[in-house]
């Protein structure tokens, strides 16, 4: 996967996560429109932490922003994973978020690694 596909599959899933939290039903639970909103920032803001981390002015500056990134990303699978539970949709709507969240965090798990054995080598 190239680093522009990859900065589109993150943009495409923070916008099915925004549509997801447009569906949750947050005039009925107040905890709905909290986990909602923390979503809405999550996964967004994984795809607008990409661009910024592809511009880094060092490895070490990529590494660091790559980290921050995958922080966003597993905050949003947690928030999911609440949503799921909660059962404030039917699942088989949040079941592919779930999915891509997880696909995410292991694709940015891997490049972490790999940064950071590599610089561990070359130090």
């Amino acid at each position: 996967m190239t680093p522009d596909e990859l900065e589109h599959r993150l943009i495409r899933f923070g916008v099915r996560c925004t549509l997801l939290c447009r569906a949750v039903p947050v005039g009925r639970y107040r905890d709905a429109k909290l986990v909602a909103d923390q979503l809405l920032r999550a996964s967004t803001h994984a795809g607008f932490h990409y661009p910024e981390a592809r511009s880094a002015e060092s490895t070490k500056d990529f590494l660091h922003k790559l980290k921050v990134l995958l922080k966003e990303l597993r905050e949003a699978r947690a928030e999911l994973r609440y949503i799921y539970h909660m059962e404030y949709l039917p699942k088989w709507k949040v079941e592919p978020l779930l999915k891509e969240s997880s696909e995410l965090v292991a694709i940015f798990i891997a490049s972490t690694r790999k940064l950071t054995e590599r610089n561990s080598a070359a130090a």
